[in-house]
């Protein structure tokens, strides 16, 4: 749980977040191998690697040899709903959250471009799915505890940069949750009109 409004900043910036998509799908790479992935120079990667390193994003991972310096990914997960507690964290989460958002619509339309060609099981399990449903705070959260350990179950039996434990034919698969509350409605007085 981010609570920490400097690390959370740290995050909201677009080439960290690339890099971490990159180093959550590719494994363990060197800022030179992510440099050249993403398009920018080695210095800019290896820049933002070491601010994501300082908040424990990523953390350097064991190399060929001594000159080879890769890094890796810490966590698959990342959930900032503990920032509300301050005004500060709260903002930054705000951008953060724009951020993730502006980037799952991006892989949605990328998704959404490529999908005819993708076999069934995959077309039939992306994409957007909506439910509106009434629940208490405490259901949504019971609800929220319940996803979210089904997920950390893949999560703690595929370590991100062990691909041994990839079973065959399995792909990365990016999830997004956007949860919304509708504000509070008040019904009308009785003989008032709406």
């Amino acid at each position: 749980m981010l609570d920490d409004p400097l690390a959370i900043r740290a995050l909201a910036h677009p080439v960290r977040l690339d890099l971490q998509a990159l180093l959550g799908t590719e494994g363990p790479l060197t800022a030179a191998d992510a440099a050249r992935r993403l398009g920018i120079s080695q210095a800019l990667a290896s820049h933002h690697l070491r601010q994501l390193a300082k908040y424990d994003f990523v953390e350097p991972a064991p190399g060929k040899d001594n000159r080879e310096r890769p890094w890796r990914l810490v966590s698959t997960s990342q959930s900032w709903r503990e920032a509300m507690s301050s005004p500060e964290a709260a903002a930054a989460a705000d951008v953060l959250e724009q951020l993730v958002a502006e980037r799952a619509l991006g892989e949605l339309a990328d998704w959404q471009q490529r999908r005819a060609k993708e076999p069934a099981i995959w077309v039939n399990n992306a994409g957007i799915g909506h439910t509106g449903i009434y629940l208490t705070g405490e259901e949504l959260a019971e609800l929220e505890e319940q996803i979210s350990a089904l997920l950390q179950r893949y999560v703690d039996e595929r370590p991100i940069d062990d691909k041994s434990t990839r079973p065959p034919g399995s792909r990365h698969v990016d999830i997004t949750r956007i949860v919304t509350v509708s504000p509070e409605t008040v019904p009308p007085e009785e003989g008032t009109e709406p």
